[in-house]
C-alpha cells in the first residue's frame, strides 16, 4: 500500500514539474518576444530621429575606435596622432621637372650651389618668374637679392630685425603683410619673396635705377659705402644670367665685384675674398632707408 502511495506521489511531482517547466518556457519565450518588439519599436523610432541615430554612430564609433586603440601598437598609435594628410599643402616645393629650360638650369644651380634641395628652389625659381615679370624685375635679380641677403634661409634674421629670404624689415613693411594675414607669413618664403620684390622694386623706382635701388634696398642710401652689397647682387645676378642662358659657371665660382675705376686706369675685378667684409647693416642706415621710402 505504500509502495503504490510513492509512486502515485512521484507520478504526480512530475507532472507538476512538467506544467512547471512548459509555463517558464512559454512565460520567457512571450518575454523575449516582446523585448523584440521593443527593441525593433526603438530601432523604428531612432531611424526617424536624426540626432538620436547620429548619437547613437558616434557613441559605437567611440567604442569602436576605444577597442583599436586598446589593440593597436604604440607606435602605429602615435603615428595615427601625428598623421596629417593635407600638411603638403604647406610645403614650399615644386616638382622641378615642371619648370621652363631656362627656370630648370637656374633651380639646379642655385640648389647645388648653396646646398639646398630641389625642390624648394624650384618652387622660389618659379614664383621668381611669376612675380617679375608682374613687376617688371628680372627673375635673376630676384634670386641674386636672395642669394647675397640669406643664402635662401626662410628663416634668417639680421641683428636690426630684417627677416626671411629677401630679409625685408618686417616691422617696418608690416602693411604690406596685412595681404597676407599678418607679420608671420614674412617666414613664409613666397610671401616673403612677394613682399620683397615690392620693396625692391619702391627703392629702384625712388632711386632713378638699378644699383642706386640696391643701395637704398640694404639701407645705405645715404652713406658714402655700401659694404660693397650692389656690386655682389649684380656679379651674383650675372652668374644667374649666365646659367639661364645655357653657359657653364661652376657651382664654387667667386663673386666678383667691379671696382670705382681710377683715373687713367682700366676698371679692375676685384674678388669679393679680397675685400674687407663689409660692415654690418647699422641701425642709422635701415633707419634712414625706412624715412625714404615712407
Amino acid at each position: 500500500m505504500l509502495r503504490r502511495w510513492w509512486v502515485a506521489a512521484g507520478q504526480s511531482a512530475a507532472v507538476f514539474a512538467k506544467d512547471v517547466g512548459h509555463g517558464l518556457l512559454e512565460v520567457c519565450h512571450n518575454t523575449l518576444a516582446l523585448i523584440g518588439l521593443l527593441l525593433v519599436a526603438a530601432v523604428v523610432f531612432a531611424l526617424g530621429k536624426p540626432e538620436l541615430r547620429h548619437a547613437a554612430e558616434e557613441r559605437m564609433f567611440g567604442w569602436l575606435q576605444a577597442r583599436q586603440e586598446a589593440r593597436a601598437d604604440p607606435a602605429e598609435l602615435l603615428a595615427a596622432q601625428l598623421s596629417e594628410p593635407s600638411a603638403v599643402a604647406r610645403a614650399t616645393a615644386a616638382d622641378p621637372r615642371e619648370l621652363t629650360r631656362q627656370q630648370a638650369l637656374v633651380a639646379n644651380w642655385i640648389s647645388r650651389r648653396y646646398r639646398v634641395a630641389p625642390e624648394p628652389i624650384s618652387r622660389l625659381v618659379k614664383e621668381a618668374w611669376h612675380v617679375g615679370e608682374r613687376a617688371g624685375i628680372d627673375p635673376t635679380l630676384i634670386l641674386a637679392v636672395m642669394a647675397i641677403e640669406s643664402s635662401f634661409n626662410p628663416f634668417a634674421q639680421s641683428p636690426v630685425g630684417a627677416q626671411g629670404l629677401m630679409q625685408v624689415m618686417t616691422k617696418v613693411h608690416d602693411d604690406k603683410y596685412s595681404a597676407f594675414g599678418g607679420t608671420h607669413a614674412a617666414f613664409d618664403p613666397v610671401t616673403n619673396l612677394r613682399v620683397g620684390v615690392q620693396v625692391l622694386k619702391e627703392c629702384i623706382q625712388r632711386a632713378g635705377g638699378l644699383e642706386a635701388g640696391l643701395r637704398w634696398y640694404v639701407g645705405a642710401a645715404n652713406l658714402e659705402d655700401d659694404g660693397g652689397y650692389a656690386g655682389k647682387v649684380l656679379a651674383e645676378q650675372n652668374h644667374l644670367k649666365l646659367v639661364a642662358g645655357g653657359r657653364s659657371v661652376p657651382v664654387n665660382a667667386a663673386i666678383v665685384v667691379v671696382a670705382a675705376p681710377a683715373a687713367a686706369s682700366a676698371p679692375a675685378m676685384t674678388p669679393v675674398a679680397d675685400q674687407p667684409a663689409a660692415a654690418p647693416e647699422s641701425d642709422k642706415a635701415r633707419t634712414e632707408r625706412v624715412a625714404l621710402l615712407r
